[in-house]
């Protein structure tokens, strides 16, 4: 998927507006009230039950992320979602973590190119991340901390490194 960022239209400016207004006040919300909650479901298109979303956190096209049952996003996130972003259930992202589902196109760059990123069930992002647009992580998987994940990482192993490299194999 393609977006033209210069043939935005005055309602999709206001909506991008409005998305940060309501992303700066979460990050000012006293966590655990109900008012968080509000916001947090404001933002996002999908967010499941006992899932919890720590503070400051940058989301853009929140309506694009659908979080799990039981997720754990520490400080600190970082959400660029007009690709699309699927966490599933029991999923754990440390503190710094980047999940980034679109990227301007190196010829014109006021043109982003979007590819979904999928966080399957129970993997484990490490603190500092970063997840490329595209990119599966498999079930039950481990992303170290700081790594940089360009490519698909599969069910049951550890990546690390940058680019992120298969460090191991999991028994199931």
């Amino acid at each position: 998927m393609l977006i033209d960022l210069r043939k935005a239209t005055p309602q999709e400016v206001e909506q991008g507006k409005k998305e940060a207004q309501l992303c700066f006040k979460l990050n000012h919300t006293m966590p655990y009230t109900e008012e968080y909650d509000v916001y947090v479901r404001q933002i996002f298109g999908e967010f499941g039950e006992g899932s919890r979303l720590m503070t400051p956190t940058t989301v853009v096209r929140g309506k694009n992320v659908k979080i799990g049952k039981r997720v754990v996003v520490m400080n600190n996130s970082l959400f660029m979602s007009a690709g699309g972003i699927t966490i599933e259930d029991d999923v754990l992202v440390a503190a710094n973590a980047q999940l980034i589902s679109n990227n301007h196109d190196p010829a014109e760059h006021a043109i982003l190119t979007c590819k979904p990123v999928v966080l399957k069930r129970n993997c484990w992002i490490g603190a500092g991340a970063t997840i490329l647009p595209g990119v599966t992580v498999g079930e039950n998987a481990i992303v170290g901390a700081g790594a940089v994940v360009a490519k698909d990482v599969e069910p049951n192993t550890v990546v690390g490194g940058i680019p992120a490299k298969l460090l191991k194999r999991l028994e199931k």
